[in-house]
């Protein structure tokens, strides 16, 4: 079967790589250039032109991932080739990930999407900042669907497809330890009686730096730990809350510099927070 798909293989269009079977990314994803509306419009009819040259009978779903809540403008873009759009948050409280119930719902469009037709195509996109975010669903959507096995290496394969200096460009710290994390919860949800899982409490004993981002300039910075949950007394509310926050002023906060623990592979803070989310 392999050697049939590899005999009968076409180049994707230009403007998108295929990641696995009827999935592809936009190639803007990879790069921190900023189009201007008019040239992002002829890049995005370009590749839809293309594509329905290429995939005559197909239909077409695109994840997309942005910055805010309203109506992208790859969705306005897309509206008139009569193409469905999702939109997702590319970020949650300033992290690379969303939350499990985003994850859980964008898992179940994906593989519902894939599997009502061979005809049916998968297309994902994001917003400048959004690639981690991306690479990190789709490394999810890869194992929930059983096309890779191993979070880590599933990660890492989305990533490698991206310049190494992109993620970054984005942010000065890596997310990769997070997302594994979260892999990990997608990999395992047979294990568990219930997926998603549901909200817990949980005590924070320590956090680990691995690696000290230079945030001040010295090569050193001053951590300040947020814990965000849902508000325990609105149950009905999804907007997110601050549950925990260590103090602000500088005085109260330690100052972690690379210099001084240059000897240490680790660095350890340790509090004891119970969070009941």
């Amino acid at each position: 079967m392999a050697l049939f798909r590899k005999f009968f293989y076409r180049k994707p269009p230009d403007g998108l790589l295929e990641i696995t079977e009827r999935v592809f990314v936009f190639d803007s994803c990879f790069t921190t250039d900023v189009f201007d509306d008019d040239k992002y419009q002829h890049y995005i009819g370009d590749i839809v032109s293309q594509l329905r040259s290429h995939f005559a009978d197909a239909s077409f779903m695109v994840f997309n991932f942005q910055e805010g809540e309203s109506q992208s403008l790859l969705s306005n873009i897309l509206s008139s080739y009569d193409m469905i759009v999702m939109d997702y948050p590319r970020q949650y409280e300033g992290c690379p990930l969303v939350t499990i119930e985003m994850i859980h719902h964008f898992l179940r469009s994906g593989e519902s999407w894939l599997s009502l037709g061979q005809q049916n195509v998968l297309i994902m996109h994001c917003e400048r900042g959004g690639w981690a975010v991306l690479a990190f669903m789709l490394a999810g959507l890869l194992l929930y669907r059983k096309q890779y096995i191993g979070e880590q290496s599933t990660l890492e394969m989305i990533y490698r497809q991206a310049p190494r200096e992109l993620i970054q460009l984005l942010s000065p710290l890596n997310p990769m330890p997070s997302q594994i994390r979260y892999l990990h919860y997608i990999s395992r949800r047979n294990v568990s009686a219930e997926w998603p899982p549901g909200d817990r409490a949980l005590t924070l004993d320590c956090v680990i730096l691995r690696n000290i981002p230079g945030f001040n300039g010295e090569g050193g910075c001053r951590p300040i730990f947020r814990i965000y949950g849902k508000d325990p007394l609105l149950a009905t509310s999804n907007t997110p809350k601050v549950l925990f926050s260590t103090p602000k002023r500088s005085k109260y906060v330690r100052l972690y510099k690379k210099t001084s623990i240059a000897a240490a592979t680790t660095t350890t803070t340790t509090t004891s927070i119970s969070i009941h989310s």
